[in-house]
């Protein structure tokens, strides 16, 4: 958004910057000059020059102290400056730094989501043309997972059609077809996501990349009906919410990174090195195979249904591997099995489950 100023042109945050670069040097061969005399020279009011001077002041060097900052010194109307910070010469990149910027452009521009692509490309070219062979390194950057899935989805978004996907949804454990209308692509945590309006759910509905097992471009626009709002975004995909269950763990020490990995409600220390963690979970099916690819350290302590599912599962997978026992003779002459030693409190299923 831009708003004219007293010249007829445009306020930006661009132009500004443009400004504040060019204003140092520009003071510096021109001590003591009337604010007003370099507003008319710069194409600004006096008022906004003021405020340039006041931005400058708080900018600096890393460590931005008193000794690091811009300072210019005013008499009446007159400016100054005192201490420049080295913006007083141009810059000059060396190999090290042109390269370091020329790979982050490149990795933003390959990055969901961005709006104005075409802007970073041109300021790509622009630094790779200045620098010449400084940048001239064999550099491919990709993103991780299926670049051609996230750029077939791109490509969607950006055509406003309509797609038919193959969706393994791992919360649920399951693969299904739908039709979603492409809102945006994003990355979240180093993932790229597409959030489409789901026909199937008629709701709004964030899908990941690499679980999108087959694309279809569908030969019809893409229909967004106006109740479908793009999801905040900022404090991370998942949103634990009073709806989702409630499930409570007892962890050892070998399991406490999940209270810094997942949002978690309640964290108590308990007996020994074991701590409480209480978290939300989008249902019983994924916390059960959560709990389930966990060490034997944890055990689960509500809800209820949740510790029956997960001995459920390890019984099962116990019994996959179960083989003929031998049979030997006690003392007394009594026939037993290997398996009548061991107890039906198995630890291997115990420890699962409380």
């Amino acid at each position: 958004m831009t708003r004219p100023t007293a010249r007829g042109g445009s306020k930006t945050s661009a132009d500004r910057l443009a400004r504040l670069l060019n204003l140092v040097p520009y003071l510096l061969a021109r001590p003591g000059i009337e604010v007003a005399e370099a507003a008319g020279d710069l194409g600004v009011t006096e008022r906004q020059l003021r405020e340039d001077l006041e931005l400058l002041w708080v900018c600096g060097l890393p460590g931005y102290g008193p000794g690091d900052l811009i300072d210019m010194a005013f008499d009446g109307d007159r400016v100054t400056i005192t201490y420049d910070a080295g913006i007083d010469r141009p810059l000059r990149l060396t190999p090290d730094e042109a390269l370091a910027l020329v790979v982050a452009l490149r990795m933003l521009a390959e990055t969901p989501g961005v709006a104005n692509r075409e802007a970073i490309e041109r300021a790509l070219a622009k630094i790779e043309d200045a620098a010449g062979d400084l940048v001239g390194a064999p550099v491919a950057v990709r993103l991780p997972g299926d670049s051609r899935r996230v750029e077939a989805l791109r490509a969607a978004v950006e055509g406003g059609r309509a797609l038919r996907i193959t969706y393994y949804t791992a919360a649920r454990d399951e693969t299904t077809e739908r039709v979603v209308d492409p809102l945006r692509m994003l990355m979240v945590g180093g993932r790229a996501y597409v959030e489409a309006w789901c026909r199937r759910a008629e709701a709004v509905r964030l899908f990941r990349a690499d679980r999108i097992d087959a694309i279809t471009e569908l030969d019809e626009p893409a229909t967004v009906p106006p109740q479908a709002v793009p999801h905040d975004l900022t404090e991370g995909v998942f949103r634990p919410s009073p709806d989702l269950p409630l499930i409570t763990l007892r962890i050892g020490r070998g399991e406490r990174w999940i209270t810094e990995y997942y949002p978690c409600e309640r964290v108590e220390a308990g007996d020994g090195e074991q701590w409480l963690v209480s978290l939300r979970v989008t249902d019983l099916g994924w916390a059960r195979r959560f709990v389930l690819g966990l060490g034997p350290d944890v055990a689960v302590v509500a809800p209820v249904e949740l510790a029956e599912q997960v001995r459920a599962s390890a019984s099962a997978a116990l019994d996959a591997y179960a083989v003929p026992a031998p049979v030997t003779r006690l003392p007394g002459g009594e026939r037993a099995s290997a398996a009548a030693a061991v107890p039906s409190g198995d630890p291997a299923v115990a420890g699962r489950t409380q």
